[in-house]
């Protein structure tokens, strides 16, 4: 709505709150699941274009399939169980979230350009906005949050 200064209301529509576009997908963890979860986070950012007109960068498309990647690597190996990834997004940014069944929070090792492996909550917090990780009353959820454009 929109208010002037005689106190008059007129309604626009165009205030109105809009829910950002929200998608989930189920993996077991078998056999070609970090490719299956790329391929929904591609879906998705077209679907973000098309609906919310949003303008998605080359880097930011690079950015959010490596997070997924690397989010769905670490449930994978460190769950004894499913996982959910979700992914919501709007016209400036999308969050990738992955829920697993450990409870143990990711550790975030210290930088070392030797180590070999143990990178992958290294790069996801490289490339995020925010990254956080928090239990859920059936194992964990982390989230990482990135912009879509620069």
């Amino acid at each position: 709505m929109t208010q002037y200064p005689d106190g008059a209301v007129i309604p626009t529509d165009f205030d109105m709150p809009v829910e950002p576009l929200r998608r989930a997908a189920h993996y077991s963890g078998e056999p070609g699941s970090v490719a299956e979860a790329r391929s929904f986070a591609e879906q998705f950012l077209r679907q973000l274009r098309s609906e919310w007109c949003a303008p998605v960068d080359t880097r930011a498309v690079g950015d959010l399939l490596l997070v997924v990647s690397e989010l769905v690597t670490n449930a994978d190996r460190h769950s004894h169980g499913p996982y959910i990834l979700e992914l919501e997004g709007t016209d400036t940014e999308v969050t990738v979230a992955v829920y697993d069944s450990s409870e143990a929070l990711p550790r975030r090792f210290p930088r070392d350009p030797a180590r070999v492996g143990r990178h992958g909550l290294e790069i996801v917090h490289a490339v995020a906005e925010r990254v956080t990780a928090e239990r859920v009353p059936v194992g964990k959820c982390v989230r990482a949050v990135l912009a879509l454009h620069r």
